[in-house]
């Protein structure tokens, strides 16, 4: 085995370590959480950021976000995204930002009237701070990260550096899974998101970050394997991530990873000439039958539910009422409040109250896209289309990014299921404005 190989085994080994680890000693979870801060930010001030080391660190605190969340090891539970606009100001200070980036200081004026507004609508009785920052945190990391991204160079092997630090941490929020939850028959009884099998988190959530881990692996099969046994060592990590993200029952992330790759399958198909094409060829019959293998293996040991519930079928076999467990509803609802406050909307973190007031029950939005209808109203329409626009336009200037469109479908379909609850859809969000290019950059933005 070759130095290159046996590193990359020991960096799977160890963050396989971890995730066992942190399951026999809850405790050390406090650990890791805070260790990633502090050697992130040694790391970052080390290097100067000469290389866009900020964003290989604030990779790693998205990537270990769920994990550190279900386990307890943040500072605070929306720590992992003041952690990223942290190191990326630190990033800043050493390498700037892009004086260009002039649609997301637009962005993040935008979202200004609304917080001024809450501050005198929300009901007398909450937390005013609490519920801005709740609301507004996920817009605002994406914005600051956007700002450090916007058409910086980088080359194609520093993007994988980064999703490889991404993707580290899923590993080991796979291994907590598998202990948490050794045996899935005994756990799995309906087609309903499961908890017992998402370590007792959110289903939603897990699977948004193993969707990803999904796509990472095997986006690495098809770029950075260069022998036999690395394509076999990432086949079989995203054999496990494949598998333990079906079994959380949450469909959303896991279509949304499968379609991301999809998308970077077809770009390279059209970019290659007839030999890439015959290599991508095999390529695609080995990940399809990866695929196969992994919804086969889920459908025996679910008993067939995993198949019941991606036809939208309960356990009997009857169709839901529902494709979207009832967030149509919600989503219809902060419509209706957009249109009836289409200018400023209601506030922030006044949507909530005003469903509550309306519906008699207090639900969370999971879709970001019509929380900021009716919470920003036309000003945050206008910020949306900032935001699905502007990626649009650089990838006709560099029609070879061949991650844009996978970050840019990621982000778009996250917020449609899972609100900007983590920090893992601004932040792919914001990697799709970098400027890769297949050599490396001569000089440094």
């Amino acid at each position: 085995m070759k130095k290159e190989e046996q590193s990359y085994l020991y960096l799977i080994l160890f963050h396989i370590f971890i995730g066992f680890f942190i399951y026999i000693f809850p405790f050390t979870s406090k650990i890791y959480g805070y260790s990633i801060f502090i050697f992130g930010a040694y790391y970052i001030i080390k290097t100067q950021n000469k290389n866009n080391e900020a964003l290989v660190v604030a990779a790693y605190v998205v990537g270990a976000e769920v994990l550190l969340r279900m386990t307890g090891g943040n500072i605070t539970y929306e720590f992992s995204k003041y952690g990223v606009m942290l190191f990326l100001f630190l990033g800043m200070y050493y390498s700037g930002f892009s004086k260009g980036a002039a649609p997301y200081w637009i962005f993040l004026l935008l979202l200004v009237p609304s917080v001024v507004l809450s501050t005198f609508v929300l009901n007398f009785d909450t937390n005013i701070r609490n519920a801005i920052a709740f609301n507004l945190s996920g817009p605002v990391c994406l914005g600051i990260a956007s700002l450090y991204t916007y058409r910086r160079k980088i080359s194609l092997e520093q993007m994988n550096v980064i999703l490889l630090s991404l993707g580290l941490p899923i590993i080991s929020c796979v291994v907590y899974l598998i202990f948490y939850t050794p045996n899935i028959q005994d756990v799995v009884t309906g087609t309903q998101s499961n908890f017992e099998t998402s370590g007792g988190f959110g289903p939603n959530q897990v699977a948004t970050f193993l969707g990803l881990g999904m796509f990472i692996f095997f986006s690495r099969i098809i770029l950075e394997s260069k022998s036999k046994i690395l394509v076999v060592i990432n086949l079989i990590v995203a054999f496990n991530i494949s598998y333990r993200g079906m079994v959380t029952f949450s469909r959303g992330g896991m279509i949304t990873g499968f379609l991301m790759i999809v998308l970077l399958l077809g770009f390279l198909y059209s970019k290659s000439n007839y030999r890439g094409k015959v290599k991508l060829n095999y390529i695609i019959v080995l990940i399809s039958l990866a695929m196969m293998l992994v919804w086969a293996y889920t459908s025996f040991q679910t008993g067939g539910l995993i198949d019941k519930r991606y036809a939208n079928q309960d356990a009997a076999g009857r169709a839901k009422e529902s494709q979207l467990t009832g967030r149509e509803d919600i989503a219809q609802n902060e419509i209706n409040t957009f249109f009836n406050n289409p200018v400023f909307g209601v506030g922030v973190g006044k949507g909530v109250e005003v469903r509550e007031a309306e519906t008699g029950t207090f639900v969370l939005s999971h879709d970001e896209i019509t929380r900021m209808l009716a919470e920003h109203g036309s000003l945050g329409a206008l910020g949306l289309l900032i935001l699905f626009f502007t990626p649009l336009v650089l990838y006709l200037e560099n029609k070879f990014n061949m991650f844009l469109l996978c970050f840019v479908a990621f982000w778009f379909l996250t917020i449609n299921h899972a609100a900007m609850r983590t920090a893992v859809p601004a932040f792919v969000y914001s990697l799709s404005l970098l400027n890769v290019q297949l050599g490396t950059p001569n000089k440094r933005e």
